[in-house]
């Protein structure tokens, strides 16, 4: 049974990250590019300048609702995780150094798409029965396109309330739990026989604050992202600027590496990677797995940012993909490539290939502040996957049913910290990116909802110089 099992995710997987769905990705960005004369590219500036602007203006937001700052945080939570370490060393591992430029092409596409679904998100968003704001696919699909493409709203629902168990919290825990074991174990902190009952006391306690931050509701989720995101950010940016710094003279042949290896992968790869086709693939749907342009997701907590101007929360979209993929995810391919450590391209790599960047440059010491990244890296897409699993469960039931899924959610921390995750993870995966379809369909179909707005938005405020509240 379980290898049918194993036989169908396979194939659906291969499918849903294979060609087709890149290709429906990646023309769907292009597209919305295209309709908006490539928003992202020509008001760039102004997306940086208006966002940061609004990350540093104190404000309280009202009840049932994020601010601004906190709404772009939580969906950060969810998107800078595990894939933004693990995820960029298996595309160089696979793909190349290459692949890197090829996730750089799929970022900057990426923007635009979730500029679009942030945008939808906020201008079709509803109110429910306990006073808070909530949106996403399921609701831009709902209100945008009418009862003849409910349908599409229920699939991307529940394919969301099956995803997050899986790659939002089992996956994450796991992570989390093989990151302390690596370090105490390093140290002689603790024996390999003492791991399992050290895991099972560890899953308890981070289940036990998963809970705590989930049932405290919307404003507590985004006061504990507004301060976890920031930092964890910083610290790994910080961590990884050190490693670029001290190997600086590497830097134009790693560029180098990149750029050319992109279009002729085997000239650094040893002819391992011969393949374009190959390279392109992997950069593109790591740098989608990373950012989560096109899945819809990110949408889901900026909808419950307290304002009223939807173009203006879609700047924030821009900022997102832009921090998650061009500054993190790049931040990490040149740890590896700076740091010249040793690369079995065509095998499977992941955190631990990030790891050694660091390690070999600064020492061991570093693993206990790898760890430590790569801990608020899980936790806080825990947190970020836990709102978009509520919201979706919600959409499907009711708003009672949000706090019993909140309990089993959290629980499955336990499940994650102990036992040996296997299928559960490729699963968890496939799921995700079947997300991304009615998504995409429903994006695509809205795009000239989005080219309005932004015409009215720049025939108005966006006209003018006045920072407007």
């Amino acid at each position: 049974m379980i290898q049918l099992i194993e036989t169908i995710n396979t194939a659906v997987n291969n499918f849903v990250w294979g060609v087709p769905a890149m290709v429906c990705i990646i023309g769907v960005g292009l597209y919305l590019s295209i309709r908006t004369h490539f928003l992202q590219i020509r008001k760039f500036p102004y997306a940086i300048k208006t966002t940061l602007g609004r990350m540093f203006r104190k404000r309280n937001a009202s009840d049932g609702a994020l601010t601004p700052f906190q709404a772009v945080c939580t969906a950060l939570a969810a998107t800078v995780g595990t894939g933004n370490v693990a995820g960029v060393a298996g595309a160089i591992a696979i793909g190349g150094p290459g692949a890197v430029f090829w996730m750089w092409i799929s970022a900057v596409l990426g923007m635009c798409t979730k500029f679009s679904e942030v945008t939808l998100a906020v201008y079709f968003r509803e109110t429910n029965k306990n006073g808070e704001l909530v949106g996403g696919p399921m609701y831009y699909i709902k209100n945008g396109l009418g009862k003849n493409w409910q349908f599409l709203a229920v699939l991307f629902s529940i394919f969301g309330v099956l995803t997050v168990f899986g790659t939002g919290n089992a996956t994450q825990v796991n992570t989390i739990t093989a990151s302390i074991d690596s370090a105490l174990l390093s140290y002689n902190l603790i024996s390999k026989e003492s791991l399992g009952t050290f895991n099972l006391v560890l899953g308890i306690i981070l289940a036990f604050l998963v809970g705590m931050v989930l049932l405290g509701g919307i404003k507590r989720i985004g006061q504990v992202t507004e301060r976890l995101v920031p930092f964890m950010a910083m610290f790994y940016i910080i961590l990884a600027l050190g490693v670029i710094l001290l190997n600086f003279k590497r830097i134009p042949r790693v560029f180098y590496s990149i750029i050319y290896g992109a279009f002729n992968p085997s000239a650094f790869t040893g002819g391992v990677v011969g393949s374009i086709f190959l390279s392109m693939q992997k950069g593109v749907s790591r740098g989608i797995f990373s950012n989560e342009a096109g899945l819809g997701t990110g949408s889901i907590a900026h909808a419950c940012a307290d304002t009223k101007k939807p173009v203006k929360q879609g700047f924030f979209g821009i900022f997102e993909v832009f921090t998650d993929t061009i500054v993190i995810c790049t931040l990490t391919a040149l740890v590896i490539l700076c740091s010249n450590v040793p690369i079995a391209y065509g095998k499977a790599a992941g955190a631990e290939l990030t790891i050694l960047g660091f390690t070999s440059t600064y020492g061991s010491w570093v693993s206990i502040f790898t760890a430590i990244a790569m801990c608020c890296f899980a936790f806080s897409t825990i947190i970020g996957w836990g709102l978009y699993g509520a919201r979706c469960i919600e959409f499907l039931f009711s708003s009672k049913i949000t706090k019993p899924f909140m309990i089993i959610y959290s629980m499955v921390a336990i499940l994650g910290a102990t036992m040996d995750l296997g299928l559960l993870w490729s699963i968890a995966e496939t799921f995700n990116g079947l997300m991304s379809i009615p998504n995409l369909i429903a994006v695509f179909l809205l795009s000239g909802t989005v080219v309005k707005l932004v015409k009215e938005y720049f025939q108005g405020e966006g006209s003018s110089k006045v920072n407007h509240k």
